[in-house]
């Protein structure tokens, strides 16, 4: 089934998009949410007409990637953590702690859900990487440290 998406969902595509998923899953969890439409030709032409409309804002929010991309590409944020003698960490480090760190040691504002952490829970202390996705074409992946407190 041919459905056109809403908004950004990671593992399926971007907004905007039309994209074949089983019947079931378009018809008991996206649509139902409001996550996406049925890819009826009149669907399809109104979608056709506002993807022109957009295409010059796409174009500024595009350099504004860029160039926030080329501002982050090879940084290192430091994040510090209460940790035990042995490396381990209390709790964990997640994107919002990322994106709270890039803001106050870089003063870039990165949104925290576009911040993927490579594993998914951070419980020791050393270096890390993380990508972040400023734009669906424009991925920058940082390398992050944490230092216990």
């Amino acid at each position: 089934m041919e459905i056109i998406l809403k908004q950004d969902i990671p593992s399926l595509g971007y907004s905007n998009e039309v994209v074949k998923v089983k019947a079931g899953y378009a018809r008991n969890f996206l649509i139902p949410k409001g996550m996406a439409i049925v890819a009826t030709e009149t669907n399809k032409k109104i979608l056709s007409e506002n993807l022109k409309q957009k295409s010059f804002k796409d174009q500024k929010i595009r350099k504004e990637a860029e160039t926030l991309a080329k501002a982050l590409n090879g940084i290192t944020v430091r994040i510090g953590a209460k940790a035990a003698e042995s490396g381990k960490i209390y709790g964990s480090v997640n994107n919002i702690q990322i994106a709270e760190a890039i803001k106050s040691q870089y003063n870039y504002d990165v949104e925290r859900k576009r911040i993927i952490v490579d594993g998914e829970h951070i419980k020791e202390l050393g270096t890390y990487t993380a990508e972040i996705h400023l734009h669906k074409e424009i991925k920058v992946v940082i390398n992050f440290e944490v230092f216990a407190e």
